[in-house]
């Protein structure tokens, strides 16, 4: 597996005129562009530069809007629905967790429902701007259809990834990220980038059987939710999940379950949607709304200390706090760089020619 790594400059700066290209305001590109460049700082590859073609095709089919009215549709003092306008997802999420956050500095808390979104990268980087703020962080979205609820052998839900992001003191901030599937469908593209085998309980092929197959869902499969199958909990993943498209969908007036428009520009939403585009879910609330701030910073540093010094079962190994491997990640490739597997830097160069900008 070849690797090429770039500076954060570099590839920021590449980011950013591609979205400048798609005819989003400067403003609009370097917001976007600090969303998927903060995804690969923080190791999470999947979701950072390499979706960049992606958001492309959706453009072209008009299924993004470059120049979207982002607005507050329906409002109370705590609480709030954004119509996204079919935006990036990239720029629709900041803009409604900002109005979360807002709402919270009042009341101490805000709640805000997003309909007509897209895609919006990954969720800590929404849930982390209230933590800036002394407030806890909440970000959620739900997904193209490709996960089978407990029993079933047809893709209903998406991997509806939820965060949760919580401000400690000396320590970074305790960031639980993660999918409602057993595994989220960027990893899948990687193994297939890099011809490897998936581990078991991620995925079933279109018989409903369990595989290892990277390319199981291109051939009519689908993923698992967390847990794989019943004896090892998928029922509680299927429970997450059904709650992140209850509260980003059937809340706000976008689109759940089976009818949540695909990613992939080259399959067509549904010809009968139940709601408008993709749909995200976002909480902020203020620390000092429960207690003084820094009591909690200093008691959830003790929480992490007490953790990380837990006994293991393998003494070369200790107990990983939530967020501390995508930390280490953007401190050490601040320093280094990021890598990028050959694959994507191949499909990167390809969108430059096709949209006449300078290559990586």
């Amino acid at each position: 597996m070849t690797f090429h790594t770039f500076t954060e400059t570099r590839l920021r700066n590449f980011t950013k005129s591609v979205f400048l290209k798609m005819g989003c305001s400067a403003t609009d590109a370097d917001l976007a562009t600090d969303v998927l460049l903060r995804s690969d700082l923080r190791g999470i590859d999947s979701h950072g530069v390499a979706r960049l073609s992606g958001y492309i095709r959706l453009w072209e089919k008009e299924r993004i809007n470059a120049t979207p009215n982002i607005r507050v549709v329906h409002e109370t003092p705590t609480t709030a629905t954004v119509d996204g306008d079919a935006g990036l997802g990239l720029v629709v999420a900041p803009f409604a967790m900002k109005v979360a956050m807002e709402k919270a500095a009042i009341y101490g808390s805000g709640w805000v429902a997003v309909k007509n979104s897209n895609h919006f990268g990954i969720a800590g980087y929404h849930a982390l701007l209230a933590v800036e703020k002394d407030m806890i962080g909440i970000s959620m979205t739900n997904a193209s259809p490709l996960v089978a609820p407990t029993y079933a052998n047809e893709r209903l839900l998406g991997t509806n990834p939820m965060c949760y992001a919580f401000p400690a003191g000396k320590y970074p901030p305790v960031v639980v990220d993660m999918a409602t599937a057993a595994a989220a469908n960027g990893k899948l593209e990687i193994a297939q980038r890099t011809n490897q085998p998936i581990p078991g309980g991620w995925a079933q092929d279109k018989n409903g059987q369990g595989t290892t197959d990277p390319n199981a869902l291109k051939n009519g499969g689908s993923l698992l939710p967390l847990g794989s199958d019943k004896d090892h909990g998928s029922h509680k993943g299927y429970g997450l999940s059904a709650t992140v498209d209850i509260l980003t969908a059937v809340l706000s007036g976008a689109n759940y379950g089976p009818w949540v428009p695909p990613f992939v520009a080259f399959l067509e939403p549904s010809a009968n949607p139940v709601g408008e585009g993709l749909g995200h879910f976002f909480g902020a609330m203020r620390i000092d709304g429960f207690r003084p701030a820094q009591d909690f910073k200093d008691h959830l540093d003790n929480w992490i200390e007490r953790f990380q010094s837990a006994e293991t079962i393998d003494p070369a190994k200790r107990v990983i706090i939530p967020g501390e491997p995508e930390y280490a990640f953007e401190q050490e490739r601040k320093l280094s760089g990021i890598p990028l597997v050959e694959p994507v830097v191949n499909d990167l160069n390809e969108l430059a020619d096709k949209l006449q900008l300078s290559r990586l």
